[in-house]
């Protein structure tokens, strides 16, 4: 009986060390269909939902609409792509 205990243990092991894995894919469904909406009017839409994902994965959060609204999350509108003359909003 003790193998069939220590098999039923590292299958539980393993088991429970999937299992942030799930969640992190739920967390990307929810930034996948707010960018989707955020992107739908942008004419480079695949870019848009590209850079729009990584935005939402680090802040949480992403503005309603297709534009603007970037008030509604303060993370979301302070990314910036580097430092000086060519700094620009990093999240659509």
């Amino acid at each position: 009986m003790r193998p069939l205990h220590a098999t039923f243990v590292l299958v539980l092991i393993l088991f429970t060390s999937s299992c942030p894995q799930v969640t992190m894919a739920a967390g990307s469904a929810f930034c996948g269909s707010k960018c989707k909406v955020r992107c739908s009017k942008a004419s480079l839409q695949d870019r848009c939902i590209k850079v729009c994902g990584l935005c939402c994965e680090a802040c949480r959060c992403v503005p309603s609409g297709t534009y603007g609204n970037k008030d509604e999350c303060p993370c979301y509108r302070d990314k910036y792509t580097g430092e000086g003359v060519r700094r620009r909003p990093k999240c659509p």
